[in-house]
């Protein structure tokens, strides 16, 4: 059987999901934050996402929705944007994909 806390040691950043939020202090979302901009600017963005996810930090969340619009990923992009929450820039690809799913009915 493998050691867990050797594997998890060994990581730089390590994240369990669960169901609970875990308490954050802003010393160590500051932390976290400046790693996951680190992570962003290296091209790691699923790592980035992660950290911007677990500290809630909505610039880095709008950024990275920036990057999926990039690449043609609306529906990732919106969901970024709206755990941002940045409101304006989900209402313009709602409004797209509205136009879509319009376009879709009418033909």
């Amino acid at each position: 059987m493998a050691d867990y806390r050797k594997v998890f040691q060994e990581q730089e950043v390590a994240f369990i999901k669960t169901s609970q939020q875990l308490p954050i202090t802003s010393a160590q979302k500051v932390i976290l934050n400046r790693k996951g901009n680190v992570l962003f600017n290296e091209g790691n963005i699923e790592g980035a996402k992660r950290v911007f996810l677990t500290t809630g930090y909505s610039d880095g969340l709008s950024r990275i929705g920036d990057y999926y619009k990039s690449q043609g990923k609306l529906l990732d992009a919106l969901r970024m944007y709206w755990r941002a929450p940045d409101r304006n820039k989900a209402e313009i690809i709602i409004v797209q994909l509205s136009a879509v799913i319009k376009n879709l009915i009418d033909n």
